[in-house]
């Protein structure tokens, strides 16, 4: 199964109503983290009723519990942005 199949299939746990997941992995070829072939840098929107009325940093908290061991390997960076529905960007 690839990185980004098993991100989606984790991020399921969170009923999500909307994913958009990008690999950006070859605009940081070259730093800390970044491996040939990708899969290691991420951007995240997802919306999901789970977040109405959580702060950010809960929010975060809420994908990082998701995703468990895939965030500390393959992914080393994941820009996050998490809404509710009905939230301005949802």
């Amino acid at each position: 199964m690839s990185v980004e199949a098993q991100i989606r299939a984790r991020l399921d746990a969170l009923h999500p109503e909307r994913i958009e997941l990008q690999d950006e992995s070859a605009k940081h070829a070259g730093h800390a983290g970044a491996r040939p072939g990708g899969n290691t840098h991420w951007r995240l929107l997802i919306v999901a009723r789970a977040f109405a009325g959580q702060p950010k940093v809960a929010r975060h908290r809420m994908v990082y519990g998701a995703l468990g061991s895939l965030m500390q390997d393959p992914i080393h960076a994941l820009a996050i942005d998490a809404r509710a529905p009905g939230e301005p960007g949802a």
